[in-house]
């Protein structure tokens, strides 16, 4: 029997249908790869600016991360002072003006009469201290420790490595803010506000010059930084 060469539209279908089939083959594949955008740099790239929502579990994880380090701040029995934000801080010591001896009581220099009214102190210049209560600013101390020791191994702090830092401390992103880029360093921001606190933490990423600061935030409401001290 003699064959007849099929038509020229019909082999030029076959080879439409051939070549779709093999990208698709080809799109599937790429697409299961797995940490295919992650190698490219996608997803480590968009890191630093990453700020989604805590699942429950995570915010459980977190506070349960914020009372053990605030353990050693909490008296035997666990009755932390100001830990429903009721204690009031301490206020600030002020210091006697004018020139003291070894044993801190006034001096005088020799022949100078002392003055005749009393001696009025000088008030210290207020800081965030002085908006936290007695907890706030024992865990303050705790905080710093442990963050200035993790990221002073970080060599290359970009906002992407920061925040994997502070992830792997247990700092949920959502409490992680102001991540930015200053050079060849990282700063940021802490929002450790609990029990009706006002808790936050100022830090500089920057290699062995990594320093943390306490700072206070409004008490309720979004974050926002009232007070700070020197981040670097």
């Amino acid at each position: 029997m003699t064959r007849h060469p099929a038509p020229a539209s019909a082999r030029t279908g076959r080879v439409l249908v051939t070549a779709a089939l093999a990208a698709l083959a080809l799109c599937g594949c790429g697409g299961s790869e797995p940490g295919g955008d992650r190698a490219q740099g996608g997803s480590a790239g968009n890191a630093g600016s990453r700020a989604g929502a805590a699942s429950p579990a995570e915010r459980a994880a977190f506070a349960a991360m914020l009372a053990k380090v605030a353990r050693p701040c909490s008296p035997a029995g666990g009755n932390a002072p100001g830990a429903g934000g009721g204690s009031a801080p301490e206020p600030r010591k002020e210091k006697p003006t004018g020139p003291t001896g070894p044993s801190g009581e006034q001096s005088l220099p020799p022949g100078e009469s002392p003055p005749s009214g009393p001696i009025e102190p000088g008030a210290l210049p207020a800081g965030p201290e002085d908006r936290l209560n007695d907890r706030d600013r024992c865990a303050s101390v705790q905080h710093e420790q442990r963050i200035i020791e993790a990221l002073q191994r970080v060599s290359a702090p970009t906002p992407a490595m920061v925040r994997e830092t502070l992830n792997g401390l247990g700092y949920i992103d959502e409490r992680i803010h102001g991540l930015e880029q200053d050079g060849g360093s990282t700063r940021f921001h802490l929002d450790l506000r609990e029990k009706g606190g006002r808790l936050c933490e100022a830090g500089l990423a920057a290699g062995e010059r990594t320093d943390v600061t306490v700072c206070a935030a409004r008490a309720t409401g979004a974050f926002t930084v009232t007070g700070s001290g020197s981040s670097g």
